[in-house]
């Protein structure tokens, strides 16, 4: 059974949130502290504000409320009386360290320091979601500055978060590495496969022998949490790429007799060295050592450190050993590869073709995820070409099977605006018996509008229901989109119409296009009637599409006509975003009394809502690239509300 005071605190904290909620249109659970919040605070709070309360609320019910949190605690510490201590601290930095949000960020470093001064206590795990937050977002200068900080609690914060920082310090050529490992061998934590892996491959592209020898010697022989075979792939790919491929040769019996077990992946690393450097003796010698030596590597092993190593977004070290897998040809997992080929692509497309290739020609298994991700990242740089090359030597070895498959290639063909292309995947469809479906009609359609080919778009439309298949919602945003773009405000009009007749519901989309058509045009008054239609259908659509109706009003100069309808506007429509956008039109207009008379109204009908339109109005300065006008409306706003 709940306490009286735990009930209090889910009260409290629910009426926060659903304030929040109710004053701020979001199509997000990221909810912001607001001063209708502080309002419902003052006037229902009826007891005392004690830190027990205050923690309890933020934690756990506002845990994840990241901003709800943030405000309530600066909240609390305004009011007559209330004072923080450790545990309102500790609540606060729990929620905080639990966000990628960089103002959530520096607000938790600053408070971290404010916690200290105080000489609060804060839990390692705080320190510890900090610096792994910091690691994630490679803001390695401030995680490691923490972590020299709070040193003396370096096995309280734990050994992955030591091996997260060391490794990613190192994969950034960042000589702190070096502090991380002393501080490591200082005070006994273990190393992993990740850490020691990623630090000490750093240390070998600086070709030093001996500085590689005494990191070996320093960590002593191979412990549980070191993979010595992996490690040692890692060792000696180093020296190869410092061009130090005969001292490789000489690690790998190093490596051996301290234990750390090179497989056969290390020893064709340093064959392929010289093969490459033409020196076919040693060559020879190496693979004779491999055979003799070298123990069979265990595909597991490089399956976990490939996802680890990806995991913490080294893809560069993923990278690596994913390609001495595919040029010796050794034996993995499929979904190895296709982790590789998501994850390489994202830095480096061209780079992930290599693991695209190994598994296409040994005939692998290929996601459809990977597929994706590859061709997305391939578009973002424009290496057209080599999207073109991905779907032909899959179309070659009929990868494409169903129509599922066949719309992937035309989603990104007609991403990468191949038209032409795509169409003519539509009619290879339709020959192997394959009827289109209404995404591959859509992914052609938006190519053709966004290359204005206008008159093929309207042929596929006809060629669709002809072919049985009928248009769904986003068929006809696509259309009603592009001929009220160009003026065609009649034919989108009919589509809109068409559109309600086969019951297919319009959304956002659908009134915010065809409501720029009309005011483009300037017919106004069907502009008027299509949006209470949108207040009749859903009064939720109705205050998202608010804003750009505004905007469409505002560049027709009808200011005026925009100020009446938000009047007219119940206030469960109206936010107060809509009626900032508005006012800032007005003053950018220099329709100063109109904008004037709009916020008396404002004050007269919507009072909880005059603060957040000023707050509003203030932050727009800032980022305003000709604030004047909204700096003198503000001005002349003081002396007459």
């Amino acid at each position: 059974m709940k306490t009286a005071a735990v009930e209090l605190a889910q009260r409290i904290s629910r009426t926060i949130i659903s304030t929040s909620k109710n004053h701020t249109k979001t199509k997000h659970h990221h909810y912001p502290w607001t001063s209708q919040i502080e309002e419902t605070l003052h006037n229902n709070l009826n007891q005392n504000l004690t830190p027990s309360l205050v923690s309890s609320i933020i934690d756990p019910f506002l845990l994840h409320h990241h901003s709800l949190a943030l405000g309530f605690f600066n909240w609390a510490s305004q009011q007559p009386g209330f004072t923080h201590t450790s545990s309102t601290f500790h609540s606060i930095l729990k929620s905080l360290s639990l966000t990628q949000n960089h103002f959530h960020s520096n607000s938790l470093l600053s408070l971290l320091k404010k916690a200290q001064s105080f000489h609060f206590p804060i839990h390692p795990s705080v320190f510890r979601s900090v610096i792994i937050t910091h690691i994630s977002r490679n803001n390695l200068h401030q995680a490691f500055s923490i972590f020299i900080e709070v040193v003396s609690l370096i096995n309280e914060i734990g050994a992955p978060i030591c091996n997260s920082l060391l490794a990613a310090l190192s994969s950034n050529n960042n000589s702190n590495a070096r502090k991380v490992f002393d501080e490591m061998i200082v005070k006994s934590v273990p190393f992993s496969t990740l850490g020691f892996g990623g630090f000490v491959w750093y240390v070998c592209k600086e070709g030093d022998l001996g500085k590689v020898l005494g990191l070996l010697d320093e960590v002593g022989e191979c412990g549980s949490e070191i993979n010595g075979s992996v490690v040692a792939v890692m060792i000696v790919n180093g020296l190869c790429f410092a061009g130090k491929v005969s001292e490789a040769m000489v690690m790998l019996s190093e490596l051996r007799n301290r234990g750390w077990k090179p497989d056969f992946m290390a020893y064709w690393v340093v064959a392929k060295g010289f093969r490459e450097m033409g020196n076919v003796v040693d060559e020879i010698n190496v693979l004779k050592m491999k055979r003799k030596l070298g123990v069979a590597p265990r595909s597991g092993d490089y399956k976990e450190i490939i996802f680890e190593l990806v995991s913490e977004k080294r893809i560069c070290e993923a990278k690596m050993i994913g390609e001495v897998i595919v040029g010796g040809n050794f034996v993995v997992e499929d979904d190895v590869f296709n982790v590789l080929i998501e994850s390489v692509s994202d830095v480096d497309p061209i780079g992930a073709i290599v693991f695209f290739n190994y598994v296409v020609e040994r005939e692998r298994f290929l996601s459809v995820s990977s597929l994706n991700r590859l061709s997305w990242n391939l578009c973002r740089v424009g290496e057209v070409d080599e999207l073109l090359e991905v779907f032909r030597l899959l179309d070659c070895r009929n990868y494409f099977k169903d129509v599922e498959g066949y719309n992937v290639m035309l989603l990104w063909l007609c991403e990468a605006r191949r038209v032409k292309e795509g169409y003519a995947v539509l009619q290879e469809m339709k020959k192997k018996g394959l009827n289109p479906d209404i995404s591959s009609y859509n992914y052609v359609m938006e190519a053709c509008c966004k290359e204005d080919l206008l008159r093929p778009a309207r042929k596929l439309w006809d060629e669709m229901f002809a072919s049985g298949c009928c248009g769904n919602l986003k068929t006809y945003n696509i259309l009603i989109h592009k001929f009220s773009e160009e003026g065609q405000i009649e034919e989108a009009e009919m589509l809109f119409n068409r559109m309600l007749d086969k019951g297919v519901e319009p959304d956002r989309a659908s009134y915010t296009f065809l409501l720029q058509g009309l005011c483009q045009e300037d017919r106004l008054e069907e502009a008027f009637e299509l949006y209470n239609k949108s207040v009749k259908q859903d009064i939720t659509i109705a205050g998202d599409i608010l804003s750009s109706f505004i905007l469409s009003l505002n560049k027709k100069g009808r200011l005026t006509a925009a100020s009446k309808l938000l009047c007219s506007l119940s206030h469960s429509i109206g936010h107060a975003e809509t009626h900032i956008v508005l006012l800032k039109c007005l003053a950018d207009a220099g329709e100063i009394p109109i904008a004037i008379e709009h916020l008396r109204w404002v004050q007269d009908n919507l009072p909880t809502m005059l603060q957040d339109i000023c707050t509003g109005l203030l932050a727009s300065l800032s980022v305003s690239k000709c604030p004047e006008p909204i700096l003198q409306f503000l001005q002349r706003m003081q002396g007459v509300l």
